[in-house]
Formats: C-alpha cells, sequence, structure tokens
C-alpha cells in the first residue's frame, strides 16, 4: 500500500496545478453536477405548484358606485391577509364603456379546497360584517342574485404566473 501511494504522489507532482486550473476544473465539475441537477429540481417545482389555482372575481356596481367599492376593498384587503386571501391585484377597467362599472380581482389559492376554506374563514369574521353591510348595496342585483361574478382557473403549462 505504502507503493501505491508513493506513486500517486509523484503523479500530482508531475501535474503542477496552477491555482487557476485547479479552479477551471472545480468549476467545470459545479457545472457539469448542475446542468445534470437542474431538471430534477425543476420538476419538483412543477408538482409543488400543480394544485395552485387563481381565483377571478368580477364585481358589478350600481352605476357610478365603483368608488366607493374600491374604497371598501382597500380597508378589507387587510383582513384578507389574515385569512390567507393572496390577491394578486385590483383592476378598474379604464378604456371599455361596457365594464365602467365593475371591480376586478385575482386572488391565488395553493387549491381550490384552501381558497374556499379561507372564504369560509373571512365571511365568519365578525371583523368582515361591516365590508359586507357596506358593500351590499353598491353591487349591481338581477332578480334576487348579486352580479359577482367568481372563476377559479388554473395557470395553464406555458403561463409565466403559475
Amino acid at each position: 500500500m505504502g507503493s501505491n501511494r508513493r506513486s500517486v504522489l509523484a503523479a500530482l507532482k508531475r501535474w503542477k496545478f496552477s491555482g487557476w486550473s485547479a479552479f477551471a476544473i472545480a468549476f467545470l465539475f459545479f457545472a457539469a453536477g448542475s446542468l445534470l441537477t437542474a431538471p430534477w429540481m425543476h420538476l419538483k417545482q412543477a408538482r409543488a405548484d400543480s394544485n395552485r389555482v387563481f381565483e377571478l372575481m368580477v364585481y358589478h356596481t350600481i352605476p357610478g358606485k365603483v368608488p366607493e367599492l374600491e374604497s371598501i376593498f382597500r380597508d378589507l384587503s387587510k383582513l384578507m391577509v389574515k385569512h390567507n386571501l393572496n390577491v394578486i391585484g385590483y383592476w378598474v377597467p379604464a378604456d371599455n364603456p361596457d365594464w365602467k362599472d365593475t371591480l376586478v380581482y385575482v386572488v391565488a389559492h395553493p387549491s381550490v379546497e384552501q381558497g374556499k376554506k379561507n372564504w369560509d374563514a373571512l365571511h365568519s369574521d365578525p371583523e368582515f360584517l361591516p365590508y359586507r353591510k357596506a358593500a351590499v348595496p353598491l353591487v349591481d342585483k338581477e332578480g334576487d342574485k348579486y352580479r359577482v361574478d367568481e372563476v377559479f382557473m388554473r395557470p395553464s403549462d406555458f403561463s409565466a404566473l403559475r
């Protein structure tokens, strides 16, 4: 065993590694390892996010009442955060007169089931009641049904936001 060790040491002395060549070799091995493991990491991430959904909410207001509804949601948004309702953004359509009396927002949920649980928690919170009472007279009705469109959406496989 002693002679093998001496021959390895002798070979290493002949190669005379400089600092830059050692760095280059280490960098090549790091890059090769990263390239080989990167696809596996992406697959795990895609699987973890596969249940994530987005919920589109469109409130149709009585004409001219969007600014009041915006004000209510401005304050309500803090309570929504408390109940894990992750609102991506709020919008008021600007150019199309057909949409002038609407408030639109999108909520991200880990899953449909979790989204429903979070909404139930918000709606059962006593702090929510004043916001609801303030918003009800502003939302347009068709018969006895309020005009609020709600739809859960899954992200497409090529969507930047998943």
